[in-house]
């Protein structure tokens, strides 16, 4: 196995959780007033993108809070009306197989995961933020390999692809094509194979838990490390708190989900309350230190 592999190959694997949770000054953004086009979620077949099934019309904040506001086409409002898959559908593997725990979400993105294991925690990541710059430009696709190397999605389809020897990794050509959706697809594949959370935390600024926002990511880099998506945050105008909807792939590859706040004892549902004052930030299958979180530029 290929050193360069093992980030992407070892991304996950299972760290103790615990609770605890209090306060937070709220973010303030131009606000938004409708969804993306459908047209924005590429991936999907004409005709499937349904406005009563995403993520803005499926998870209304908590009582007492209201969503962040959020700037015009930025990522955070284009995840904030991600696709779902009907409520109750259960959590699957990329060879079509249950994820053993299908307590720890409370909804599934329909967002394809592939028939190979590579989708995986930070490559899931990848792909929303792929899938998102895409929408906007293709020419701004672009990630880091686990060795350093930045590769381009415009480089890879106008003819200039890169092949992996030990811990190089030198351009080789390619047969050139137009930058569409499938095309981007076959990129993803080998940028998945390549990358892991050690190259993407890389790639985030670090950003106070205090200031979380839609699109920030949970993460630790390394083997094992794990990734989380910050979907959508909402804030108590009262006292400043801010919670969270979080969503991850997980080892093996299987299908992004909105994770359940399985400790809920105060009407939280899927949302997350995260205190910049602890040490540590909870989820159902992985636990991150507070200082954690990163933001894409």
């Amino acid at each position: 196995m290929l050193l360069l592999l093992l980030p992407a190959l070892l991304c996950c694997a299972e760290a103790p959780a615990t609770a605890e949770w209090p306060a937070t000054p709220p973010l303030q953004a131009p606000a938004v007033t409708s969804a993306p086009a459908p047209s924005r979620y590429a991936w999907l077949p004409k005709g499937r993108y349904l406005p009563a099934q995403t993520v803005a019309a499926r998870f209304a904040p908590p009582a007492g809070y209201q969503r962040v506001a959020v700037a015009e086409g930025s990522f955070g409002q284009w995840l904030r009306f991600l696709p779902l898959l009907p409520a109750g559908t259960p959590v699957t593997l990329y060879n079509g197989q249950p994820k053993d725990r299908q307590d720890v979400h409370a909804a599934v993105l329909d967002l394809d995961v592939g028939s190979r294991d590579l989708q995986q925690c930070a490559d899931a990541v990848i792909r929303l933020r792929a899938e998102y710059l895409f929408s906007q430009n293709p020419d701004q696709v672009h990630f880091h390999l686990t060795s350093g190397d930045d590769i381009g999605f415009r480089a890879w389809y106008s003819g200039t692809g890169f092949r992996v020897t030990g811990n190089d990794v030198r351009p080789t050509p390619r047969p050139a094509e137009a930058p569409t959706h499938a095309s981007l697809r076959r990129y993803l594949d080998q940028i998945f194979t390549y990358a892991g959370t050690l190259s993407l935390s890389k790639e985030l600024q670090p950003t106070p838990l205090a200031r979380v926002q839609p699109g920030d990511v949970l993460i630790r880099g390394g083997s094992p490390g794990h990734a989380v998506l910050v979907l959508d945050v909402a804030t108590q105008p009262r006292t400043g708190r801010r919670v969270a909807l979080l969503a991850q792939s997980y080892m093996p590859a299987q299908q992004m989900h909105v994770l359940q706040n399985v400790w809920d004892e105060t009407g939280l549902g899927a949302w997350f309350y995260l205190d910049p004052a602890a040490d540590r930030v909870s989820t159902p299958e992985w636990t991150f230190r507070s200082t954690e979180l990163g933001r894409f530029e």
